[in-house]
């Protein structure tokens, strides 16, 4: 069954939790990370992303980095900005978008389970951002920013969490800049503790939904203090790391799309031509189409919008990656006709996020940037969790989640 465990959290005291609550470390560059805490001098950005306090033009993997990450991290805890709580705890995080809620049972997951493929993993990792995460993790003696798991849902758990948080005041309820009510809850009960932590002993894996790098950073981390201590015993803190867990009927996975630079040498009419071989195509006109089912697609070039949908035959849907609609469109469109052919290296695509919405690939592709846009219908939770149950690695670029976890709510100590 899969591991979670209560810990004692290095917390904000209340009074400051919105200002040191940060977006996650690898959804903003240096620029925009030094822009937005350049005000704040309780940002965990200064920790995550510590570069914004070293000179510029550092480099981003520079050692003075990452003891700039330990030097903060210390006036922090001096500062009395991050505060550990007396006992373990469990906390909920429970975030608001668009008038639905998502509640997450935050503990620590267990490394062994990283080891053992207990947690489920749909993406490959990079080994630059892996060792980047792990020598943060090292330098720091504690994972800063906690992980987005999800696992399928125990009645019984909602259940306990719904009359939780409805009983309870949260200690943090702020809404961020960008519209997201963010909501957290520590339990110190050790009953209640008790069932959450029986109940959980029903769940036999748990998935990455979002954070594979940091995942991955954490626990081989653990690992290599496990390697290194002669007297482990497995109940060491650094044995666990931070987590996030949602259950997968609260959640959704939105669009990711592409953008193109150029058609491969070809003019609209032949494009369309090669693209009406395996895909029925209907001219939408001017105004934002967005796909309505699986193996349909949006298309936006020269100031139109395009209905395509898959020709039956062009796709599998008795395999899960076969079946996926990034796959069908990598294989028809983007390698067979434009001739890109690896997706994490070629310069000519971009990815975008459903975030932005469709407005965004067409002011890509109005302002000469791009020559085409791609909109796909979004991978659903069953797809996610089927495709890391066979050993399967989805496609780059194939899930975003919203709202994103804000980092600096609750910290664990690797001791």
């Amino acid at each position: 069954m899969a591991i979670l465990k209560p810990f004692r959290g290095l917390r904000p005291p209340d009074g400051i939790a919105r200002e040191v609550a940060s977006r996650p470390y690898d959804v903003l560059n240096s620029e925009e990370a030094r822009e937005e805490a350049k005000d704040n001098q309780y940002s965990l950005l200064h920790i995550i992303k510590p570069e914004i306090d070293c000179p510029p033009g550092t480099g981003e993997y520079d050692q003075v980095v990452y003891d700039t990450a330990r030097s903060n991290f210390d006036k922090f805890r001096e500062k009395g900005w991050l505060v550990q709580d007396s006992s373990d705890c469990l906390y909920i995080y429970a975030q608001t978008m668009d008038g639905r809620t998502q509640y997450g049972l935050v503990g620590c997951a267990g490394v062994e389970d990283y080891m053992n493929d207990r947690i489920k993993k749909h993406e490959l990792t990079r080994p630059d951002k892996e060792a980047d995460r792990m020598k943060h993790v090292r330098v720091t003696n504690a994972n800063m920013e906690p992980v987005f798991f999800t696992y399928r849902a125990v009645p019984e758990i909602d259940t306990i969490i719904a009359g939780f948080t409805s009983e309870n005041k949260p200690v943090y309820d702020f809404t961020a800049d960008d519209g997201v009510g963010h909501h957290f809850w520590v339990i110190e009960d050790k009953e209640l503790i008790g069932q959450l932590l029986g109940l959980f002993d029903r769940v036999p894996c748990t998935y990455v939904a979002d954070g594979h790098h940091r995942t991955a950073a954490a626990a081989l981390v653990g690992n290599e203090k496990k390697a290194s201590n002669p007297d482990h015993t497995g109940n060491e803190e650094y044995n666990f790391f931070l987590a996030v867990h949602f259950p997968d009927n609260q959640l959704s996975i939105i669009d990711y799309n592409r953008v193109v630079k150029d058609l491969n040498g070809l003019d609209r009419e032949s494009f369309i031509e090669k693209l009406e071989k395996v895909f029925i195509v209907e001219d939408k006109g001017e105004q934002i189409y967005k796909p309505g089912r699986i193996h349909n697609f949006s298309m936006y070039l020269e100031g139109r919008w395009y209905s395509l949908t898959a020709r039956e035959g062009t796709y599998n849907d008795a395999d899960p990656i076969g079946c996926l609609d990034v796959t069908v469109l990598s294989g028809l469109v983007l390698d067979d006709i434009l001739g890109i052919k690896d997706l994490r290296t070629d310069k000519r695509i971009d990815f975008v996020g459903g975030i932005r919405g469709l407005g965004e690939l067409e002011r890509r592709v109005d302002s000469g940037e791009m020559k085409v846009a791609f909109a796909l219908y979004p991978v659903t939770m069953k797809q996610l969790m089927d495709i890391a149950d066979t050993g399967n690695i989805m496609p780059p670029k194939t899930t975003w989640f919203e709202p994103k976890l804000r980092s600096g709510l609750v910290v664990h100590l690797l001791d």
